[in-house]
Protein backbone atom coordinates (compact mmCIF):
# COMPACT_ATOMS: atom_id res chain seq x y z
CA UNK A 1 0.00 0.00 0.00
CA UNK A 2 1.53 3.55 -1.21
CA UNK A 3 2.00 5.68 2.13
CA UNK A 4 0.66 9.06 0.62
CA UNK A 5 -0.07 12.06 2.56
CA UNK A 6 -4.00 11.38 1.69
CA UNK A 7 -3.88 8.09 3.27
CA UNK A 8 -1.67 8.79 5.97
CA UNK A 9 -4.22 12.20 6.49
CA UNK A 10 -7.22 10.00 6.70
CA UNK A 11 -5.56 7.50 8.92
CA UNK A 12 -4.60 10.58 10.93
CA UNK A 13 -8.29 11.75 11.31
CA UNK A 14 -9.69 8.21 11.90
CA UNK A 15 -7.43 7.42 14.49
CA UNK A 16 -7.24 9.85 16.46
CA UNK A 17 -11.89 10.89 16.03
CA UNK A 18 -11.55 6.93 17.45
CA UNK A 19 -9.59 7.73 19.95
CA UNK A 20 -11.22 10.62 21.56
CA UNK A 21 -14.79 9.06 21.39
CA UNK A 22 -13.55 5.99 22.37
CA UNK A 23 -11.99 7.79 25.46
CA UNK A 24 -14.86 9.91 25.93
CA UNK A 25 -16.80 7.15 26.28
CA UNK A 26 -14.50 4.82 28.19
CA UNK A 27 -14.12 7.83 30.63
CA UNK A 28 -17.08 10.04 30.87
CA UNK A 29 -19.60 8.02 29.35
CA UNK A 30 -22.48 9.55 31.03
CA UNK A 31 -21.56 13.19 30.22
CA UNK A 32 -20.87 11.66 26.17
CA UNK A 33 -24.13 9.96 26.33
CA UNK A 34 -26.15 12.94 27.80
CA UNK A 35 -24.51 15.03 24.78
CA UNK A 36 -26.86 13.03 22.35
CA UNK A 37 -29.84 13.34 25.21
CA UNK A 38 -29.30 9.19 26.44
CA UNK A 39 -29.44 9.36 30.29
CA UNK A 40 -27.16 6.59 31.87
CA UNK A 41 -27.85 6.16 35.70
CA UNK A 42 -25.88 4.54 38.16
CA UNK A 43 -26.22 0.69 37.39
CA UNK A 44 -22.51 -0.63 37.17
CA UNK A 45 -23.60 -3.14 35.32
CA UNK A 46 -25.35 -0.75 32.32
CA UNK A 47 -22.02 1.55 32.85
CA UNK A 48 -19.67 -1.55 32.18
CA UNK A 49 -21.65 -2.70 29.10
CA UNK A 50 -21.13 0.96 27.69
CA UNK A 51 -17.34 1.88 28.61
CA UNK A 52 -16.43 -1.58 27.38
CA UNK A 53 -16.87 -0.49 23.42
CA UNK A 54 -15.54 2.66 24.33
CA UNK A 55 -12.25 1.00 25.28
CA UNK A 56 -12.12 -1.21 21.77
CA UNK A 57 -12.67 2.17 20.29
CA UNK A 58 -9.98 3.65 21.87
CA UNK A 59 -7.23 0.97 21.44
CA UNK A 60 -8.72 0.71 17.51
CA UNK A 61 -8.74 3.73 17.45
CA UNK A 62 -4.76 3.71 17.96
CA UNK A 63 -4.39 0.67 15.88
CA UNK A 64 -5.69 3.13 12.87
CA UNK A 65 -3.35 6.10 14.05
CA UNK A 66 -0.26 3.43 13.94
CA UNK A 67 -0.32 3.25 9.94
CA UNK A 68 0.40 7.12 9.82
CA UNK A 69 4.01 6.35 11.60
CA UNK A 70 4.64 2.72 10.42
CA UNK A 71 4.65 2.27 6.78
CA UNK A 72 4.27 -1.92 6.65
CA UNK A 73 0.96 -1.14 9.00
CA UNK A 74 -1.34 1.56 6.75
CA UNK A 75 -2.65 -1.44 4.84
CA UNK A 76 -4.18 -3.03 8.14
CA UNK A 77 -4.21 0.44 10.04
CA UNK A 78 -7.14 1.09 6.69
CA UNK A 79 -9.01 -2.20 6.66
CA UNK A 80 -9.27 -1.14 10.40
CA UNK A 81 -10.73 1.98 10.01
CA UNK A 82 -13.03 0.63 7.36
CA UNK A 83 -14.54 -2.14 9.53
CA UNK A 84 -14.74 0.30 12.47
CA UNK A 85 -16.49 3.01 10.67
CA UNK A 86 -18.79 0.96 8.33
CA UNK A 87 -20.04 -1.50 11.29
CA UNK A 88 -21.07 1.44 13.32
CA UNK A 89 -22.46 3.06 10.32
CA UNK A 90 -24.29 0.14 8.81
CA UNK A 91 -25.19 -1.18 12.48
CA UNK A 92 -26.91 2.26 13.27
CA UNK A 93 -28.94 1.76 9.39
CA UNK A 94 -30.10 -1.64 10.98
CA UNK A 95 -31.30 0.14 14.38
CA UNK A 96 -33.35 2.80 11.82
CA UNK A 97 -34.92 0.22 10.50
CA UNK A 98 -35.43 -1.56 13.53
CA UNK A 99 -36.25 1.05 16.24
CA UNK A 100 -37.11 4.21 14.23
CA UNK A 101 -35.34 7.34 13.73
CA UNK A 102 -33.29 8.53 16.04
CA UNK A 103 -32.10 12.10 17.45
CA UNK A 104 -30.43 14.38 15.29
CA UNK A 105 -26.95 13.54 16.90
CA UNK A 106 -26.63 10.61 16.13
CA UNK A 107 -28.28 10.81 12.47
CA UNK A 108 -25.25 13.08 12.35
CA UNK A 109 -23.23 10.33 13.78
CA UNK A 110 -24.40 7.71 10.98
CA UNK A 111 -23.83 9.57 8.00
CA UNK A 112 -20.36 10.67 9.69
CA UNK A 113 -19.38 6.81 10.29
CA UNK A 114 -20.92 5.85 7.04
CA UNK A 115 -18.68 8.61 5.07
CA UNK A 116 -15.10 7.97 7.00
CA UNK A 117 -16.20 4.08 6.38
CA UNK A 118 -16.62 4.48 2.29
CA UNK A 119 -12.97 7.00 2.03
CA UNK A 120 -11.12 4.18 3.73
CA UNK A 121 -12.83 1.38 1.79
CA UNK A 122 -11.97 3.38 -1.26
CA UNK A 123 -8.54 3.52 0.06
CA UNK A 124 -8.19 0.05 0.42
CA UNK A 125 -10.07 -0.35 -3.03
CA UNK A 126 -7.28 2.09 -4.34
CA UNK A 127 -4.51 0.05 -3.33
CA UNK A 128 -5.94 -3.63 -3.94
CA UNK A 129 -6.43 -2.19 -8.00
CA UNK A 130 -3.05 -1.08 -7.35
CA UNK A 131 -1.25 -4.55 -6.26
CA UNK A 132 -3.24 -5.94 -8.98
CA UNK A 133 -1.65 -3.76 -11.44
CA UNK A 134 2.08 -4.03 -10.19
CA UNK A 135 1.80 -7.70 -10.04
CA UNK A 136 0.29 -8.21 -13.42
CA UNK A 137 3.20 -7.92 -15.47
CA UNK A 138 4.78 -10.69 -13.21
CA UNK A 139 1.85 -12.96 -14.35
CA UNK A 140 1.65 -12.12 -18.19
CA UNK A 141 5.79 -12.77 -17.91
CA UNK A 142 5.31 -16.49 -15.85
CA UNK A 143 2.48 -17.56 -18.42
CA UNK A 144 4.36 -16.77 -21.94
Amino acid sequence: MQHTKPLRALLLFSGLTAMAIGASILFAPTQFHASYGITLGPDANLLSEVRAPGGALLVLGAMMLAGVFVKSFAFASTAIATAVYLAYGFARLFSIASDGLPGPGLLAATAFELIVGGMCALALLRCAGASRAASAPDRAGRAA
